[in-house]
């Protein structure tokens, strides 16, 4: 699997685009500004289709380009939890930035905890980790010893927990029990900043120890 990421505007938000040359298959995570276009191109080289969008949540700065996924028909997937976020974005107008338009993207399918959705030829698991955000799941790769963990944790820090739906006691639980319990090795792709691992974090980050 060939992992291809992106720092995207207004604020620097992470979009990946996951390619599975043997399959001619791709699947994109989180949606910032710019992503359908540098997704696409990236698809187009590698002679591959894109499959599917996955939102790690619902928050503005991941689902900005996710209603132009919608109108190519690309299915679109993530938690319930984060429904009235991808249905009625304008409820975090004061949240984002004044110049930004908000536009809804309907989710094609809910993503449930505890199981396994096959992308690109690979299986993956589902973990919820609510505590930024009602609905931030991450999504676990054992095959390529990686995660897409939205913004529940970062290299040396953790999400926003100030944010309505966010709450410091709930992120701690869910890195802890859901982050933490993944393999030592595991590579932590994240919604913003530079990829960690499950070791560094578990070790030294901060705000939550192991």
């Amino acid at each position: 699997m060939i992992i291809e990421s992106l720092d995207l505007p207004p604020i620097g938000t992470n979009a990946y685009c996951l390619i599975n040359p043997d399959e001619h298959s791709a699947c994109v995570i989180d949606a910032p500004a710019g992503a359908c276009e540098w997704a696409h191109a990236l698809a187009k080289q590698h002679d591959c289709r894109i499959e599917a969008l996955v939102l790690t949540h619902g928050h503005w700065d991941h689902i900005l380009d996710a209603h132009k996924f919608a109108e190519l028909a690309c299915p679109i997937y993530g938690h319930q939890a984060d429904e009235i976020l991808f249905n009625e974005p304008e409820k975090m107008a004061n949240f984002a930035l004044p110049s930004i338009q908000l536009r809804p993207c309907k989710i094609s399918q809910w993503l449930k905890p505890g199981t396994e959705i096959e992308l690109i030829g690979q299986q993956f698991e589902v973990r919820h980790v609510p505590g930024h955000c009602a609905g931030n799941i991450l999504l676990y790769s054992p095959k390529e010893k990686c995660a897409f963990v939205g913004d529940v944790i970062f290299e040396g820090s953790i999400g926003r927990y100030d944010l309505p739906g966010g709450d410091f006691a709930i992120l701690e639980k869910s890195i802890k029990e859901q982050v933490y319990t993944l393999p030592p090795e595991t590579t932590l792709y994240t919604g913003h900043g530079g990829p960690t691992t499950v070791s560094k974090e578990a070790r030294s980050n901060p705000f939550v120890r192991a």
